[in-house]
């Protein structure tokens, strides 16, 4: 709905009127903007210190910390986020920028090494252009989880938003040029699939990375991967979260997987999707989550009181039902919700539990991006482990058990980029995340993930040492 040949478009997932409409760019607009990057790149940006740059993405955390519902609503108005969870977005994104003002320093600090040279160390500095895919689900974050390493590393960055929000795109660049970003280092383009080709094949953009689907990172790594520039892909996930018999705290294992799968309606990559549960607690660990599920209020994302709001495109709603269909027809039991809401205003998927969940089901073998929570009964650990991996995708995953030194060896079987242990699995720039299998390649935040769009670079001083 949000997509036309020479528009970005978005929809108000909840009354469906028009909030944003902007001119796609042509050809000729597009690799301009890359020039002015390199441009940008060239004159200005490599020549900051770790220092300047960090005064100037401090400013943008303050900017946006200080005019947070003009940064939020966006994101409520276009996907329809509801508002509570947009502002801690907008916080969370300038955490991000916060973060790396203060460490990138010391993450890409000069590495020496002993040889056999008189000096030998590892440096580690820019590319130039880079370009970021970004999707529609956490407009702000993964804008910034992009951003602000790569600003910091000395970097310009080109936005490719999601077609679907484009006025969270327009607003994270005014955030930038009020505090008074160089001209042309972060810069937003907006064009389509057919355009992107080019773009990532400009010999100036030396990098890409893209948030979205396995689908879409195979096509974008494909074209990085022909030009031989680096590329990092964070995908789809099916995350399972395991819930032992020796779990001490059920109530809390409850409350933080229903809060992991609800949050933003479910329209997460990292929310816990596949409930495998030993068999001695499922039935009673079904109940609590029904019970907690069943206090959820869907509604208008403006309204304080919402904690789900709408799903954001209608075919996305009807994908959903359709997953659910096929798979009670093949089995599974329905707990709650399922039904079509129809009477509602709005993108509405109800808020749904599906359990007896069989490996081989469609809930179990695709993601399911809203408010589904598929349950699968286990014998033991070790089953609990082999369904886990059962699946083509490896974002996250986690583990809840009594046993904290059990939960650690059972992390170490799950593949999956990140494993929480009796928590929650989260974003948080301090610490590395990002997939494997068909959930993405390289790693974003922490000190690892600013290394990802740097030359790391030998040098080896003579003469010898004798």
């Amino acid at each position: 709905m949000g997509y036309s040949p020479t528009h970005f478009k978005s929809i108000n997932p909840y009354n469906e009127e028009i909030v944003c409409e902007v001119p796609m760019h042509t050809k000729e607009e597009a690799r301009q903007i890359v020039q002015n990057s390199q441009e940008a790149y060239i004159n200005e940006w490599i020549n900051t210190n770790y220092e300047q740059r960090a005064k100037l993405l401090n400013a943008v955390a303050k900017e946006m910390k200080d005019n947070l519902d003009y940064y939020a609503l966006p994101m409520t108005e276009e996907m329809g986020k509801p508002i509570n969870e947009a502002r801690g977005e907008v916080n969370k994104a300038a955490w991000a920028a916060e973060h790396y003002a203060s460490f990138a320093e010391e993450y890409l600090k000069t590495e020496y090494i002993e040889s056999d040279a008189t000096e030998s160390y590892v440096q580690y500095l820019p590319l130039g252009v880079t370009l970021g895919v970004l999707p529609w689900n956490a407009p702000f974050w993964l804008a910034f989880r992009y951003l602000a390493p790569a600003l910091m590393s000395g970097n310009t960055c080109i936005m490719k938003h999601d077609s679907h929000t484009p006025l969270c795109a327009l607003r994270i660049v005014e955030a930038f040029t009020k505090v008074g970003f160089p001209t042309n280092v972060v810069q937003n383009l907006m064009v389509g699939h057919s355009l992107l080709e080019d773009v990532i094949r400009h010999e100036y953009v030396m990098g890409v990375s893209l948030t979205g689907s396995s689908k879409a990172g195979a096509a974008v790594g494909a074209i990085a991967g022909s030009e031989i520039k680096p590329v990092v892909l964070e995908l789809g996930g099916s995350d399972p979260a395991i819930i032992l018999a020796d779990t001490q705290d059920l109530e809390k294992a409850a409350d933080v997987v229903v809060l992991s799968r609800y949050i933003n309606a479910g329209q997460s990559c990292i929310a816990a999707k596949r409930i495998i549960v030993e068999e001695p607690i499922y039935e009673k660990f079904i109940d609590l989550l029904k019970e907690r599920f069943e206090k959820l209020k869907l509604g208008d994302p403006k309204d304080e009181s919402t904690t789900i709001g709408p799903i954001a495109r209608r075919e996305l709603v009807e994908e959903m039902h359709e997953q659910v269909d096929k798979s009670v027809a093949a089995g599974a039991r329905l707990v709650l919700g399922g039904q079509r809401l129809d009477d509602m205003q709005g993108f509405f998927f109800p808020v749904t539990i599906l359990a007896d969940v069989e490996p081989g089901m469609v809930v179990s073998c695709q993601e399911t991006f809203g408010p589904i929570a598929s349950i699968i009964k286990v014998k033991d650990e070790e089953e609990a482990i082999k369904i886990a991996n059962a699946t083509d995708y490896g974002l996250g995953g986690s583990v809840w058990t009594g046993d904290v030194e059990k939960g650690k060896k059972l992390a170490s079987r799950i593949v999956t980029g990140q494993v929480s242990i009796n928590g929650i699995v989260k974003s948080d720039p301090r610490l590395p995340s990002g997939g494997v299998k068909k959930s993405g390649l390289g790693k974003e935040l922490g000190p690892h993930g600013i290394k990802m769009f740097v030359n790391t670079q030998q040098v080896w001083v003579g003469p010898v040492k004798s």
